[in-house]
């Protein structure tokens, strides 16, 4: 069977799957049946190699033996394209498998889908390994790791240390006040700093201490068991911090540290856009979503946008997820791999539901990483029910990558849930889910879904994690739609909320939103309003718009992000943000929020300023301030700036009317003098 390109193995695990072969080709897309395989790994090998030899790509469902045929490839066609998906413990097995060919054909067609590569950086360590401790435990790990690398060990605060017998590693006291940076170039400042005595006879002793040590470093192992270094310390590449009361832990990071000396390649998670960011305008702070939502600290404030350090960032996403303009987006992979990947995996599952004959099992969409999801999703389809059939698993890089674009794509698509599984290691870092996730349950709310499509499973018990998902009501089907998810993430987003308001239940044309809501509209006080137009200059989106032939004000409601930017540049305080989502079709164009004809100068009858802000600058300084205090000077603020320097210098304001003023004198005149003094005195000494 072929999907696309690739030529596609399935095979039945030694008839533990019920698998149509013809039945699968068809909801596949091909018109021939597939080959169905019961032993592909063992005595069926030779049906993989004859594959193989034939040059195409191929995809073969099984994720267990990946490795066994790995090596058969490595040896056969060591170039050929081979990937591999997992249709056993996602779908076949379960309560339910003699129900889940649809579900098998859309993992099947999503697979086969082509991942663009991902950038990278490269990390290089040469093995300078610093171990910070408190005791023995520290000492002895240095001692073991300085066979492989260069080690240094720090102590604080030690206390009744035997020295030991023979000095092979650097040994120093201290605390280290400060650290940062990462694998290869971490920077740490040490306190109360002091090398070892050479001469400590029954107790570690040490020389005088000195504050503020510098010093740099590839690796650090922490034994202190206490605060962590970083905030984001399990995600710190080169940072180990086992509980240095577990020698199996110990061991463990001593066998991971000690290999970690070379060049390593770390992916660039995030791509930034700085000309999209809508983070500051003339020092006046607007959007700071990725700021808030960051743990590991690799977004910093760089002037008028952000900064993000791919050597710092861990790869969360959380700063994508919430990013309003797309300035940052997730690159492992692309936002458009990740919308095709859903779009391909719900219309064939809607298309072989419809083949099969089983159009009600409308589907839900399971989140998940390929760490803790996959390791949860096997153990609940080996020892429990597995799977539901309408529950498709979707594994993202991080969990904390999706956000509200992805959940409204997938209900536009006729998901009838979307639920995102966490685990332990996405502790502290799903603020962002969590905004992500309440967006989404207020849109679908407004809209008359009701709460509860979209929720976040946090649990590390697969029994826990499996009723959850039996119990999701089949029930409130979604109409599909299959639009191409094309275009940003703005517009990808506003393609699936159309869809939902036409569906709805209860429809509304505009929907309200919560406070900090990226979508909505800005709310001016046209009284008030001078048409200055601060509020054009700082708006980072192009919401808010002038026009070049008259004083006139526009906005457009698409392109607002809620940055609050004209809000806090405004001088006359007149502007106020509302976050909602105007579904009529005049919010998709610039409207005008007011114009006026333009003021003329009194002199000329050029056209050079709004009447409004011209009629304010007169009665704020007309009699009022000593430069227009009579009538014809206040005159001047009514003229364009040509008339008002003539008038400025008319014949009754020349600035010579009285006379040229004193010409100053300077030493040049005082030495002139002296020398013609003295030419003098020597002229008249000669007659």
């Amino acid at each position: 069977m072929k999907i696309g390109d690739r030529t596609v193995l399935v095979c039945d695990c030694a008839h533990s799957i019920a698998l149509d072969g013809a039945a699968l080709g068809r909801a596949c897309g091909d018109g021939n049946a597939a080959t169905v395989h019961t032993q592909l790994c063992r005595t069926q090998l030779d049906r993989f190699e004859a594959a193989l030899a034939t040059g195409a790509p191929l995809l073969v469902a099984c994720t267990q033996e990946a490795p066994l045929f790995g090596e058969v490839a490595a040896e056969v066609a060591p170039d050929a394209a081979l990937t591999f998906t997992n249709i056993r413990e996602r779908a076949g097995w379960s309560d339910e498998g003699g129900r889940a060919l649809p579900k098998i054909a859309a993992l099947l067609s999503e697979a086969a889908l082509p991942i663009p590569p991902t950038g990278a950086l490269t990390l290089t360590s040469q093995g300078t390994c610093l171990v910070y401790g408190s005791d023995d435990r520290a000492i002895e790990a240095g001692r073991e790791l300085a066979k492989r690398l260069d080690v240094t060990v720090l102590l604080t605060s030690p206390k009744d240390l035997t020295p030991p017998p023979v000095m092979d590693v650097a040994l120093f006291r201290g605390r280290i006040r400060t650290a940062r940076g990462w694998l290869g170039a971490f920077e740490i400042v040490v306190d109360d700093y002091a090398p070892a005595l050479p001469s400590s006879r029954g107790t570690l002793g040490f020389e005088p201490v000195r504050q503020g040590a510098a010093a740099r470093c590839d690796l650090i192992l922490d034994l202190t068991g206490g605060t962590p270094l970083f905030a984001d310390h399990k995600r710190r590449d080169g940072y180990l911090r086992p509980d240095p009361n577990s020698p199996a832990q110990v061991a463990r990071a001593m066998l991971e540290i000690a290999d970690m000396v070379g060049e390593f390649e770390k992916p660039r998670y995030v791509d930034y856009k700085a000309d999209l960011c809508a983070h500051s305008r003339s020092r006046k702070t607007g959007c700071t979503r990725c700021l808030d939502v960051c743990p590991t600290g690799a977004v910093t404030p760089n002037l008028d946008h952000v900064a993000i350090d791919p050597h710092v960032c861990a790869g969360c996403g959380s700063c994508a997820a919430v990013c309003p303009t797309g300035a940052a987006t997730y690159a492992l992979p692309p936002a458009a791999t990740v919308y095709e990947r859903l779009r391909t995996l719900l219309s064939t599952y809607h298309r072989a539901t419809e083949g099969a004959g089983t159009g009600s099992a409308a589907p839900a969409l399971l989140i998940h990483d390929p760490r803790h999801g996959d390791e949860l999703v096997g153990l609940m389809a080996r020892h429990g029910r597995g799977l539901p059939a309408r529950v498709l698993p979707f594994a993202l890089n991080e969990v904390t990558q999706a956000g509200f674009d992805l959940h409204a794509l997938a209900l536009a698509y006729g998901c009838t849930h979307v639920r995102v599984l966490t685990g332990p290691e996405n502790e502290g870092e799903t603020a962002g889910l969590a905004s992500q996730v309440g967006l989404a349950e207020a849109a679908l709310s407004g809209l008359g879904y009701g709460s509860g499509r979209v929720a976040v499973i946090d649990a590390a018990d697969p029994d826990a994690v499996a009723d959850e998902l039996w119990a999701l009501p089949a029930d409130l089907a979604m109409p599909p739609a299959m639009f191409l998810p094309m275009g940003p993430k703005r517009t990808v987003t506003m393609l699936a909320l159309r869809h939902l308001q036409k569906a709805a239940p209860a429809p509304v044309e505009v929907l309200p939103l919560p406070p900090g809501a990226p979508f909505g509209r800005v709310s001016v006080e046209v009284a008030g309003c001078t048409l200055c137009l601060s509020c054009v200059g700082a708006c980072p989106t192009g919401a808010l718009l002038d026009n070049a032939d008259k004083p006139m004000l526009s906005f457009a409601q698409d392109a607002c992000v809620q940055c609050g930017l004209c809000k806090s540049t405004c001088p006359e305080k007149v502007i106020s943000l509302v976050p909602e989502i105007d579904f009529r079709d005049q919010a998709r164009g610039a409207v005008v929020v007011k114009e006026e004809e333009p003021f003329c100068c009194v002199s000329c009858g050029k056209p050079f300023a709004s009447r409004s802000s011209i009629e304010k600058i007169v009665a704020a300084l007309s009699g009022r301030h000593w430069m227009f205090a009579t009538p014809e000077a206040a005159n001047r603020i009514r003229m364009c700036e040509d008339c008002r320097v003539r008038d400025q210098f008319s014949e009754s304001n020349a600035p010579f009317s009285l006379g040229r003023p004193p010409v100053p004198r300077t030493t040049d005149d005082d030495l002139r003098e002296r020398e013609e003094a003295m030419r003098e005195a020597a002229r008249r000494k000669l007659t």
